[in-house]
């Protein structure tokens, strides 16, 4: 793949206050670059059986790596989008690859399990940074079609996430951790395609302005606005506690109730992860046509059966299922995160921070409480308990219909 060093020559950019487009040739980069930061971060996951052996780490340990790693994230995402969307720092996206830079020879070097803990927190400031910016700018350069921008963004960093289990099986496991080193060519990748993306922001300013001219959808009371991001925050976490067993724990599940091989663990967490970026990509575009609500509905209640029957079934089918799950459970994000945009209009960097906050938050906080659960009662049990989640997404009934309400305030 080719990224010019100039994404301006890539895609001209029209004046979309009066001709609105996708520009495929910004999102491809943003998403691009998505894609290489999440494979760096799917590694961490990916070798903690490799760091449980190598530092004799319980599961509560393993659990805290996770937990420092996604909190961290969460905690700085929501305020680095709400200072950007007053005081917009387009260098900010580099610079957060190169936090992720040196976070990776932290991990590469590290010796002990407080470096592991270091590491782990580097690495997650530079999601921090890397995610609410991108996500504006993925929208700034979508035309109107926000959910399809979203989508094509999210897709990059599922896939990434997809091909870090790979990584970590061919390369990692086999060498040892200071091959992890090896992640910093991505890294270096991901700082170019942004400083191309950095300078069309700057050369480009009308794109800011015309953005804001594109209609974000009904405007509803506070009362209203406060309560749907509850139900949103609901709805996060039941996903993201719910996908956080497969990322975190498939590998230990399928080794301890088939007796897998840790290489041959990654190659189902692979394909479960590749369901997801199949699904994110999938659920944006039907999203723009039928409705953000419709997507969410068909999210969480389609993938509650297989989720009740995964923990009784044989290897087979335990594969057949998590691609199912993958695939329907994660169309909701790109739906959840542009309709959260919609209810709060202007606040796009606020709106992504707390979004993929959460994601990271509840993931961190939900790996640590499922490392406490795995201990006293195994990982099989933890796959039983978590098959309910799901369900929670009947709750998806109290959310206003954005798109009725948005025709009915056009009419």
């Amino acid at each position: 793949m080719t990224i010019p060093t100039d994404l301006t020559d890539a895609q001209p950019v029209p004046n979309m206050a009066t001709s609105p487009r996708f520009l495929i040739g910004i999102v491809g980069a943003v998403a691009f670059a998505h894609l290489l930061n999440d494979l760096i971060q799917a590694v961490l996951p990916a070798i903690y059986p490799m760091l449980k052996t190598k530092f004799a780490l319980s599961f509560t340990q393993i659990g805290l790596v996770a937990l420092v790693y996604q909190f961290t994230a969460s905690l700085l995402q929501p305020w680095i989008g709400f200072y950007t969307d007053k005081h917009p720092k387009p260098y900010l996206l580099p610079c957060g690859m190169f936090a992720t830079l040196i976070g990776i020879g932290l991990l590469a070097t590290a010796g002990s399990f407080a470096m592991l803990l270091l590491a782990s927190a580097v690495i997650g400031v530079g999601s921090a940074t890397f995610h609410p910016e991108a996500s504006r700018v993925a929208r700034l350069a979508s035309g109107g079609r926000f959910g399809t921008a979203q989508s094509t963004f999210q897709v990059g960093g599922n896939t990434g996430s997809a091909i870090g289990p790979l990584v970590a099986s061919l390369i990692i496991l086999p060498l040892g951790l200071t091959a992890v080193g090896w992640l910093a060519v991505a890294a270096v990748t991901a700082i170019w395609v942004l400083f191309g993306v950095t300078r069309w922001r700057i050369r480009n300013p009308h794109a800011m302005v015309a953005a804001r001219t594109v209609s974000e959808g009904p405007h509803l009371s506070r009362g209203r606005i406060i309560s749907a991001l509850a139900v949103i925050a609901v709805l996060m976490f039941a996903k993201f506690i719910y996908i956080g067993t497969f990322t975190n724990y498939f590998t230990f599940y399928l080794i301890e109730r088939f007796a897998l091989s840790v290489q041959d663990s990654q190659y189902h967490l692979f394909a479960f992860l590749a369901a997801v970026a199949a699904g994110t990509f999938a659920g944006g575009p039907i999203g723009d046509r039928i409705g953000r609500k419709a997507v969410i509905w068909l999210s969480f209640l389609g993938a509650a059966p297989f989720a009740l029957l995964l923990p009784y079934v044989d290897l087979g089918w335990t594969t057949v299922l998590s691609i199912a799950i993958g695939f329907i459970m994660s169309s909701a994000f790109a739906a959840l995160v542009v309709y959260a945009q919609e209810l709060v209009p202007g606040r796009v960097g606020l709106v992504s921070g707390l979004m993929f906050g959460l994601m990271f938050g509840i993931g961190g906080i939900g790996a640590a409480g499922l490392g406490l659960l795995a201990d006293a009662n195994g990982i099989v049990w933890v796959y039983k308990l978590c098959a309910v989640l799901p369900l929670l997404g009947l709750i998806t009934a109290l959310l206003p219909d954005m798109k009725r309400l948005g025709a009915a305030g056009q009419g």
